[in-house]
């Protein structure tokens, strides 16, 4: 009967074929991404400890400046998706162009915060070498941050339009170049000198400019002018901006909130010195293995559901998000049982830094992989229902429960830990594991309640 069921499921409209169509290149992609990162932390850990430790706080920081403009924009990915799904092709161009300009006023907060950068780091209060490494990383990452949003921009139109693998391939040149400049410039390769931390950032800004001209070529080629009208709606269109921003700033508001909050839950873990830093930076950037690809699954829901409701059947929109569900459950269950057997499988990379081998931190990281195994299964099950509320258009509720989530069930109790309490690293992540639970609970709920069936972000 399981059998038949799953048969069945597999075959039907919105089932786990038609997901997997779309999911598998997200997947890819956003796992291209993962395994960008992981191999970026791990050429910093080789290189050194300080660098390791100072990367993914200053890194985090960097995406919190533009998240409010990259979460924006990238709902250009829904409109795309209720337009292409209501047959209106045409409009599709002068949606992407609004987007385009709205990733753009990014620059009113990029530049204040290259030039605050010092006062921001030198608050944390970690220590004075990573404090250096925070600043250089994050002010380097702040040349081509604005290429950074504009990437997600452009990205959407083809994830929208269901063609995720487009988004696949260039994903992969991204990852393939970055990858490749690491080993040169933060190491010093074939006539480069050394260049550390300042190399890796680098590398981050040359592979995602390259990616935004490729997506902007394709999306200008002849075909695609002639069916979505990408050049002759390239003109400001207020009205449609202002939709865009209507139901995009509380999704930007909700990424802000959620990587602020997270980034300051890094800062607090700093608090309590490197080793706990060191040790979270890891497991975190470990995760990042399971969390992008599931992140790739929240974008197939949110593309499904849109399509779906843009057509009208609300049915198929529903049955697309349980079958993403099955589909991310199946793949964290086996990743989180590798994380908790097979640690060694995924600190092995780390390993082959001498000065790591007998780090303090080592041990502290099979620990912290243990709650990610445990929290991934709910992170899994609040990402999909996340993609297919904002699939929807159900903006608003998704950005203050995440204001109330993040900053009342994270940082605030975090903060409150360190500073009044005996604090250690273990207790600040069962707090973040906790967080993660109540995410995924009030998600679901909120998906069952049935009122996101009623929503259109197009007339």
């Amino acid at each position: 009967m399981l059998l038949a069921n799953l048969a069945q499921r597999w075959h039907q409209p919105a089932g786990y074929r038609e997901v997997l169509a779309i999911a598998m290149p997200m997947v890819l992609s956003t796992g291209a991404w993962s395994i960008l990162f992981f191999m970026d932390r791990v050429f910093l850990t080789w290189y050194s400890s300080d660098a390791i430790a100072a990367s993914l706080p200053a890194g985090m920081a960097s995406f919190a400046v533009v998240c409010l403009f990259a979460g924006t924009a990238v709902y250009v990915n829904t409109f795309v998706a209720q337009y292409h799904g209501a047959k209106q092709d045409g409009k599709i161009g002068a949606i992407m162009w609004q987007g385009t300009y709205l990733s753009l006023l990014s620059l009113l907060v990029i530049i204040p915060a290259y030039y605050y950068a010092d006062v921001i780091f030198n608050w944390t209060g970690h220590e004075p070498q990573v404090i250096v490494l925070e600043i250089e990383y994050f002010r380097t990452l702040m040349y081509a941050a604005v290429f950074g949003v504009l990437n997600n921009t452009l990205s959407s139109f083809f994830s929208g339009l269901g063609r995720a693998y487009v988004v696949m391939w260039v994903s992969i040149v991204i990852m393939l170049v970055n990858l490749s400049l690491d080993y040169v410039l933060i190491f010093g390769h074939f006539g480069f000198s050394s260049m550390g931390i300042k190399g890796a950032a680098l590398a981050t800004n040359i592979a995602i400019v390259i990616g935004v001209i490729i997506y902007a070529v394709m999306i200008l080629m002849p075909h695609n002018q002639r069916r979505f009208n990408t050049l002759k709606h390239c003109s400001f269109n207020r009205p449609l901006f202002n939709r865009l921003v209507y139901f995009g700033l509380p999704n930007g508001l909700r990424l802000f909130i959620d990587m602020s909050a997270f980034t300051a839950f890094l800062m607090i873990v700093g608090m309590l010195g490197n080793v706990s830093l060191i040790a979270s930076n890891i497991a975190f950037n470990i995760n990042a293995l399971s969390f992008l690809p599931m992140m790739g699954l929240m974008i197939a829901a949110s593309v499904l559901v849109g399509q779906h409701l843009g057509n009208d059947n609300v049915q198929l929109a529903e049955r697309a998000t349980w079958s993403t569900l099955h589909i991310g459950l199946v793949f964290f269950t086996i990743l989180g049982a590798l994380y908790i057997f097979v640690p060694g499988l995924f600190i092995w990379p780390y390993l082959q830094a001498g000065e790591f081998n007998q780090h303090d931190s080592l041990a502290l990281v099979i620990v912290l992989l243990r709650f990610v195994a445990f929290f991934g299964l709910f992170d899994a099950t609040f990402l999909i229902f996340l993609g297919a509320l904002e699939g929807a258009g159900d903006t608003r509720f998704i950005m203050k429960m995440s204001f109330i989530i993040s900053l009342l069930l994270m940082v605030l109790p975090s903060y409150l830990y360190v500073e009044y309490m005996t604090a250690n690293v273990i207790g600040l992540w069962m707090i973040i594991t906790f967080h993660v639970m109540t995410y995924s609970v009030v998600f679901y709920r909120r998906f069952k309640g049935g009122l996101w069936k009623h929503m259109r972000v197009i007339h």
